[in-house]
């Protein structure tokens, strides 16, 4: 039986926010000055550009409205002529120049200084002071330069010129254009802890005592070499002094440092507790360097007999994909987009992510260690073969190595990563040429960090005609854990031919979620199921359509469609983040809820719904149907429990037992306003209700941040829904409403917007329409402490006003 043993301590990669003295590592975010120009050469520290934005980073200028607008091809961030077509949702790229001018000061003398990239997109070349410093390819993995022998003497203005290139077609999905990460100014001693230096492992984890292991690469920049010492102090979840250690440092690193933990607090989605390690460095009475960062504690094994094995228990991976954009913020990744991110996840059932098809955010992979959500991080989504003309397959030959190692080294110390995936749905995947990269990829990412398991995506050969499933055997073999997409009928089957593999169902429909899940749960050696997608994104327009069309029509419905679709909305949440039917169903197939509902729209005579495999039908939780009256609704009732009875007003409709082979009961039921209520009763006792209401006329708008009281922070946010409600509070899911905002106080206006995935429309506007009763707007803080009042107004209904503290 193939079993691969795995146990990790492990810490979260350094941030400003966690290091001992802030000028070690600085964030470089504000005052840089921006041009989208494709026709302009601006390296050169003189080139004048006083007349350029001025803009604070993280940016995405994919996400802003673009030059002549017009009611029908040009709308917002959306161009009818986008170059990306339907990838992209019809937003645009092109060709971005940022620039800087800083100054350093006599404390950064004999300093070594460089800049740290977390990520931009795409092709990006980088100038100080006029000297090209780099090329970087790659949308999503971090890169550094130093700077130091190209910086001016103290006191003079120093130039850093960036151009980044979104050119092309060159995704599947929206990808955001420019520097949407954060970028870093890294002040060290030239013998320093070398960047992503710091790598923390457990040789043996269990409830009563741990082993930690800390070793620390250090760099001579100046080649000097001198005596050493690494002090190491852990730091319990409650802040105690656990134990130290102090080493005798080599010329290049500090391996053989271990600390017994007794009885440590173990890191798991349900306790996500983290530790603390302070690593200094030190050379006669000297502090060279110092970092406090946190990790937790905790183990992990993958077999097919146990399946996945966290801290010695079975975990059952609830997972979902999910790309890297923030719905109306884009791709910019600033903290607590990231975070959200990740809550509302949580907050739905999911106790694993999948980073579809890139390496996500430092801030996102850190939320995941602070809440509990396990990742599958994943590297590339395609090789040498493109997906589309000007993708990274042109440079992967030349850069894979490098961008692997970027992502390894960045990432294996959070707790949260579980699992290194190279690749998906790659089109060489199984032939001579595919097979010899999958190998030169796991053996790198194992060298890197033997500690996880390696899988990847793959899919059937729709891409190969002639071939079947079977000729992806020689794939699976080099594979740690087998990524299955939309393949759950093959897992048993496959399991008899080959009993060892470990099955992961990296993407699957969420129409089969029933079916996906109950393979989790009936076999050890499936260990999880990850939805397309867990939330919507742009781009991959309208592959989540639902249509209703002419009975006569063949049965053949198009994967995607055209303007003015720029969503696919495809996801379990929408893109401002609230719950869609799926996500109901979902609740009941995970069994956190015991009954939900929905109701289906009336379907015309003589037509048809036809819907996609990543669709869901047109159903709503919803009893609001005016124009339906005494019409007969098709209502499906969701429970594990084996009865349901549905009552309309307090009258019973009908009862009906539910198979073991489904959580699905099916009812007719005339339409009438009122309240219609859903019960689950199991051995004669009522599991759980589920109740939907009628909605009002719409009298006032309801306000509600989903925190009151921020950071007077650029990084964090506020997200603030907005509702068009009855007298009684009842959301009224009705025709579009414009609401507009006004903000006072020391604050912006981020972004706003809806949930409409054929509604393009501006971000960044003071203004937006609801979608089904709602909307969202996103407020950033400028910087300074103080109260701002945002007000929300839509002609006919009563405005609404909340207070945010910045603090």
């Amino acid at each position: 039986m193939k079993t691969i043993l795995l146990a990790a301590c492990l810490l979260i990669p350094v941030l400003a926010k966690s290091q001992v003295k802030i000028a070690r590592k600085q964030l470089f975010n504000a005052d840089w000055v921006f041009l989208k120009d494709s026709t302009i050469q601006a390296e050169k520290p003189g080139y004048d550009d006083k007349s350029w934005r001025k803009l604070d980073l993280p940016h995405d200028w994919s996400i802003e409205d673009l030059p002549n607008q017009s009611t029908d091809r040009v709308i917002g961030p959306f161009s009818r002529e986008s170059v990306g077509g339907t990838s992209t949702g019809y937003t645009v790229g092109g060709t971005g120049w940022y620039r800087k001018s800083f100054t350093l000061g006599n404390a950064e003398k004999n300093k070594q200084i460089s800049i740290h990239f977390e990520g931009s997109y795409m092709e990006t070349d980088v100038w100080l002071n006029g000297r090209h410093l780099g090329f970087h390819p790659n949308g999503y993995t971090p890169y550094s330069y130093d700077l130091t022998k190209y910086l001016l003497p103290t006191g003079q203005k120093n130039v850093l010129a960036v151009r980044v290139k979104n050119i092309g077609q060159n995704t599947r999905w929206y990808t955001g254009s420019g520097l949407y990460r954060h970028v870093w100014l890294n002040v060290i001693e030239p013998v320093h802890i070398a960047e992503a230096g710091l790598v923390i492992t457990t040789p043996e984890v269990s409830e009563m005592a741990s082993k930690v292991r800390v070793k620390v690469n250090i760099s001579h920049a100046n080649g000097s070499k001198f005596p050493l010492f690494v002090e190491t102090t852990l730091l319990s979840p409650a802040g105690m002094q656990v134990k130290d250690i102090k080493t005798t440092a080599t010329a290049s690193s500090v391996g053989g440092q271990e600390i017994t933990v007794a009885k440590p607090a173990l890191w798991s989605p349900e306790t996500p507790h983290l530790y603390q390690a302070k690593v200094v460095l030190i050379s006669g009475k000297k502090r060279l360097d110092s970092l406090i960062t946190s990790f937790g504690i905790r183990s992990i094994r993958f077999n097919a007999k146990e399946g996945f094995v966290l801290n010695g228990k079975r975990v059952l991976l609830k997972g979902g994909c999910v790309h890297h954009d923030n719905g109306p913020l884009g791709a910019v990744a600033i903290d607590r987009a990231e975070e959200r991110k990740a809550e509302l996840l949580k907050a739905n059932g999911f106790n694993a992510v999948r980073s579809s098809h890139n390496p996500p955010s430092t801030s996102f992979l850190d939320a995941c260690d602070r809440l509990g959500l396990l990742v599958i991080d994943e590297a590339f989504d395609m090789w040498q073969h493109p997906k589309k003309p000007q993708d990274y397959h042109r440079f992967f030959a030349e850069w894979w190595q490098r961008d692997l190692a970027a992502m390894i080294e960045r990432d294996r110390n959070h707790p949260s990563v579980i699992m290194w995936s190279i690749g998906n749905e790659i089109f060489e995947r199984a032939d001579s040429s595919g097979l010899r990269i999958t190998k030169n990829l796991v053996d790198e990412a194992h060298r890197l960090d033997p500690t996880r398991p390696v899988t990847e995506a793959l899919c059937v050969f729709w891409q190969h005609p002639g071939k079947t499933w079977t000729d992806s055997d020689p794939a699976f073999a080099l594979l740690d854990v087998g990524g299955y997409n939309y393949e759950w009928k093959n897992y048993e089957s496959d399991h008899a031919r080959h009993p060892n593999r470990v099955i992961l169902g990296t993407e699957t429909f969420a129409s089969e979620a029933l079916e996906n899940w109950n393979m989790v749960e009936k076999h050890p050696y499936v260990i999880g199921d990850f939805v397309w997608t867990a939330m919507d994104y742009m781009g991959e327009t309208a592959i989540g359509h639902t249509l209703s069309e002419p009975k006569s029509n063949k049965d053949k419905i198009p994967a995607v469609l055209p303007w003015p679709w720029y969503n696919a909305w495809c996801g379990d949440l929408d893109l401002i983040g609230f719950k869609k039917p799926q996500s109901y169903y979902r609740d009941v197939v995970w069994r956190n809820r015991a009954v939900t509902m929905a109701v289906h729209s009336g379907i015309p005579e003589g037509m048809k719904e036809s819907v996609t495999n990543w669709g869901w039908p047109d159903e709503h939780q919803s009893w609001s149907w005016a124009a339906e009256e005494g019409k007969p609704m098709q209502v499906r009732v969701f429970s594990r429990s084996p009865l349901v009875r549905l009552e309309l007003n307090g009258k019973l409709i009908g009862e009906q037992t539910i198979a073991d082979s489904t959580i699905t009961a099916v009812f007719t039921v005339p339409y009438q306003p009122g309240e219609l209520k859903a019960r689950s009763f199991d051995k004669g006792n009522e599991s759980g209700s589920f109740s939907l209401k009628t909605a009002g006329k719409p009298s006032r708008l309801s306000i509600k941040a989903d925190r009151s009281a921020i950071k007077a922070d650029r990084n964090d946010l506020s997200y603030v829904a907005v509702e068009v409600v009855d007298d009684s509070g009842n959301v009224v899911a009705g025709p579009a409403v414009q609401v507009s905002f006004e903000l006072r106080g020391n604050a912006e206006l981020a972004g706003a917007g809806n949930a409409n995935p054929t509604g393009p429309a501006s971000f960044q506007r003071s203004y937006t329409s609801t979608f089904r009763g709602r909307c969202l707007a996103i407020v950033r803080p400028k910087g300074s402490k103080g109260s701002v009042v945002l007000k929300a107004a839509a002609p006919g209904l009563e405005s609404a006003e909340l207070r945010l503290e910045m603090e």
